[in-house]
């Protein structure tokens, strides 16, 4: 890291910059008309009194220059708690500077201290730089697996069949 960056937990009033980082997030990957969260959705998930989601940012020079947005997640197979981090991003213009780095080198410190059996995330398979440095920290692609999702409708009429017993 060429400047002088610091990982903190986010706070409150990071709450616009999260989000903004979320759309940013978005945009990059193509997927700005996905997000239908808000500022209010983001920060009621992170800073409520038992908050199942978390956030550490790279704050560089005052500025917030990435994030990373992660939580607990369980295996079975392991036997222990792990991290699923849902978001990890840098801005363009921060980019090459080691921020990304940092952030996963801090989750995978949190990991270590508090004896977790993995550290995982999910990388869009066209987003070949972001492989590439994934795999340049000693991350594994799970070629094996397929991410599963039921939303919106799908979601409705699946919790239909739990309420009617269809």
């Amino acid at each position: 890291m060429t400047s002088k960056a610091v990982i903190r937990p986010a706070k409150p009033d990071d709450s616009a910059v999260i989000f903004e980082l979320v759309r940013a997030l978005a945009d990059y990957e193509h997927l700005l008309d996905q997000v239908d969260a808000s500022e209010a959705m983001l920060a009621k998930a992170l800073f409520c009194a038992h908050p199942r989601l978390f956030c550490d940012l790279v704050e560089v020079d005052g500025a917030i220059a990435g994030f990373a947005v992660w939580y607990y997640n369980f295996s079975t197979f392991r036997g222990r708690h792990g991290i699923y981090i849902e978001d990890l991003f840098v801005r363009p213009e921060a980019r090459g500077q080691g921020y990304g780095k940092a952030l996963l080198t801090h989750l995978a410190a949190r990991c270590v201290r508090e004896e977790l059996g993995r550290l995982e995330w999910s990388v869009l398979d066209w987003n070949a730089p972001s492989i590439a440095f994934y795999q340049a920290q000693g991350a594994q692609l799970m070629q094996d697996w397929t991410i599963c999702r039921v939303t919106d409708q799908a979601l409705w009429r699946l919790a239909d069949e739990q309420t009617h017993g269809r």
